[in-house]
C-alpha cells in the first residue's frame, strides 16, 4: 500500500511520534488517519505501562504566574534522564501542565492521594443525595461510584480533562509524553497559590 508522505508528516505533527512509527500506523490502519492516531495512542500507553517499574529521578520544577501575579503554580515533573528533562517536548509539557493547574485548580495529583476522611465524607454525602432523590437502596452504591468518578475528574490532576484539549485527560497527555520521549515520566507534586486564598 502506498503511504503518502503528507499523511506521515501530518500524523507526526499531531502525535510527535517518529516517521517510521507513523508509516507503520498508517499501513496497519489502511491509511485511516484517525485510526492511526488511536493506534499510536494505544501503542504509547503499552510502552508507558512497560516503563512503569523504572526509576524517574531527573526532571524539573516548572512555574507559571497568571493574572498579573494573582495565581502562581509550581509543579515537579520527573523523568529518567537529564537529556529528556532538557528536551523541547518535556519543557513544553511542564509549561502546559503549569498553565493547566492554574486554570483547573486540582486538589491532588491522583485519586489515591485523596485523604480517607474526605473520601468517606464525599461517599456519605453522595449516598444521602441518591437516597433522598428516591433511588432504590440497592443501586445507591453504583450511583455513588459513578459520582465519585466525576469527583476525581474535577479534583485529581491526572483525571482532569486537559484545558487546551478537553478530549484528553492529563493522564493521556502524560502517556503521550512517555511515548514521545521513550522514558518513564511522573507528575510528582504541585502547589497552586492564589492571592487572598485561605490555606
Amino acid at each position: 500500500m502506498q503511504i503518502a508522505s503528507d499523511d506521515v508528516r501530518r500524523l507526526r505533527e499531531k502525535t510527535g511520534v517518529g516517521i517510521m512509527d507513523c508509516k507503520k500506523a498508517l499501513a496497519e490502519t489502511n491509511n485511516d488517519f484517525n485510526k492511526a492516531v488511536e493506534y499510536l495512542r494505544k501503542k504509547g500507553i503499552e510502552v508507558a505501562t512497560k516503563r512503569s517499574g523504572r526509576h524517574a529521578s531527573q526532571g524539573m520544577v516548572g512555574s507559571y504566574i497568571h493574572l498579573g501575579g494573582k495565581i502562581g503554580v509550581l509543579v515537579e515533573v520527573n523523568c529518567e534522564s537529564d537529556f529528556v528533562a532538557k528536551s523541547d517536548q518535556f519543557l513544553a509539557f511542564v509549561k502546559d501542565l503549569s498553565m493547566h493547574i492554574a486554570a483547573a485548580n486540582p486538589s491532588w495529583v491522583v485519586p489515591e492521594e485523596v485523604p480517607a476522611e474526605i473520601l468517606a465524607r464525599e461517599k456519605e454525602i453522595l449516598g444521602e443525595q441518591a437516597l433522598k432523590s428516591g433511588k432504590p437502596e440497592k443501586i445507591v452504591e453504583k450511583i455513588v461510584e459513578g459520582k465519585l468518578k466525576k469527583f476525581y475528574s474535577e479534583q485529581c490532576l491526572m483525571e482532569q480533562a486537559y484545558v487546551k484539549d478537553p478530549d484528553k485527560t492529563i493522564r493521556q497527555l502524560l502517556d503521550e509524553l512517555m511515548a514521545k520521549t521513550g522514558e518513564k515520566c511522573v507528575i510528582r507534586r504541585f502547589v497552586r497559590y492564589q492571592v487572598g486564598e485561605e490555606q
